[in-house]
């Protein structure tokens, strides 16, 4: 299924004269303010996608984030996104004074990348499904992985820039990259199929090395500025606390509810991946590589949830019975689920996936640069938007490396 979507936005394209005339015109761009970044390009899975999902797998594939209710707060219709609204991604490029992130799969010509392009897919791993069947679980089926969404990168490169790709220097310079969030559908799926706990961890280091394997490649092609995602807190999400449900109370954390092994592993993700991403900055010291504490952001809506007006962190918005508002027998949009009348009082939409009120304060925290390291804020002074977010507090995860 996947594989078959590679060459959609290949049909109907321009030829080379006119591209190249195009692509004039694409890396003039509409800047959106001084200083600011005037392109966006981003990869990642469910957590960052904005609408690919129904170009890969088809709008007839029964996936609910199709379909209302999915959408309904924001924009009043189904786009693709999984949340009942925006996602950080949409924060991030408000924040910028850009336009949503248009999903790469729904555009044709180069003047449709004008303001960037986003890669990612619902359900993406940053793995390729061989990596698991080698090591005994075939469960992964026929997916989108990092190396697909570098594909179609490489295309959109040859798309605006014909046959020469170091006229998209300038536009790779000024643009900012969106590397994840990734790597949750690499152990998601896994712990759905209860594959042992033991031997997804093992995964977690070939994780970690994929994506900086695909930082690495970004930067050959000229990217200046990146943004890396950790992993959000799992422990914390409404499926996994019902389908995990214990009677031990150590099992739990005492500030937030959450599972603690499962917010561990999160952490032990995140862990790896900043001390790969100190060992990139010393190999492209010309290169702003920013560290995004998805973690340490969504931990705050646990802990003080009323700071940003939830009151229900840990339950979902739509689903079903339960005290997590989920079930095993309804989901959102599928079978007799139901909505809440006030999505942004709930930390979950869907049982898995954030609501618009969490990616809201979850992007707040990133932009701010409370929880960007080195801050976002501070490495992009120049951009009015974000120094106006701009945080004086100090960098402080929740976990030490």
């Amino acid at each position: 299924m996947a594989s078959s979507a590679s060459g959609r936005v290949g049909r109907g394209l321009p030829p080379p004269a006119a591209a190249a005339a195009a692509v004039l015109l694409v890396l003039a761009g509409a800047a959106p303010a001084a200083g600011c970044y005037p392109r966006v390009f981003s990869f990642g899975d469910s957590l960052a996608d904005t609408g690919n999902y129904a170009f890969v797998y088809g709008n007839d594939s029964g996936q609910p984030a199709l379909r209302l209710p999915y959408g309904e707060t924001f924009f009043h219709r189904p786009t693709g996104r999984f949340s009942n609204g925006r996602i950080v991604l949409d924060f991030i490029a408000e924040t910028l004074g850009l336009p949503f992130v248009r999903p790469y799969l729904s555009g044709r010509s180069a003047g449709d990348f004008a303001c960037g392009a986003n890669f990612a897919v619902g359900g993406s791993t940053a793995l390729s499904p061989d990596f698991f069947r080698g090591r005994g679980f075939d469960g992964m089926g026929d997916r989108v992985h990092l190396d697909m969404e570098m594909k179609w990168f490489r295309e959109l490169l040859d798309l605006l820039c014909p046959g020469n790709l170091a006229g998209c220097a300038d536009m790779m310079n000024q643009s900012l990259f969106l590397v994840g969030e990734i790597g949750g559908n690499d152990y998601n799926i896994p712990l759905l199929s209860r594959v042992p706990f033991k031997k997804i961890r093992t995964f977690v280091p070939s994780v970690v090395a994929k994506i900086s394997s695909t930082i690495t490649e970004l930067i050959r092609l000229g990217a200046k500025t990146l943004v890396v995602p950790g992993n959000l807190p799992i422990g914390c999400v409404p499926r996994y606390l019902t389908i995990f449900k214990s009677d031990k109370e150590e099992d739990y954390e005492t500030q937030t509810g959450c599972l603690r092994w499962m917010n561990k592993f999160s952490q032990y993700h995140n862990k790896l991946l900043m001390k790969e991403l100190k060992k990139l900055r010393k190999l492209h010291p010309g290169v702003t590589i920013i560290y995004a504490d998805n973690y340490g952001a969504a931990m705050e809506i646990f802990l003080s949830p009323e700071q940003y007006g939830i009151e229900d962190p840990l339950v979902a918005c739509c689903g079903g019975d339960g005290p997590y508002g989920v079930s095993p027998t309804t989901s959102c949009g599928s079978g007799e689920y139901t909505v809440c009348d006030n999505p942004e009082k709930y930390g979950s939409w869907d049982g898995f996936h954030p609501s618009e009120a969490a990616y809201k304060a979850i992007a707040m925290g990133l932009l701010r640069g409370s929880y960007t390291q080195p801050s976002i804020a501070s490495i992009t002074g120049s951009c009015p938007q974000l120094a106006e977010l701009g945080s004086s507090i100090e960098y402080k995860p929740l976990y030490n490396l």
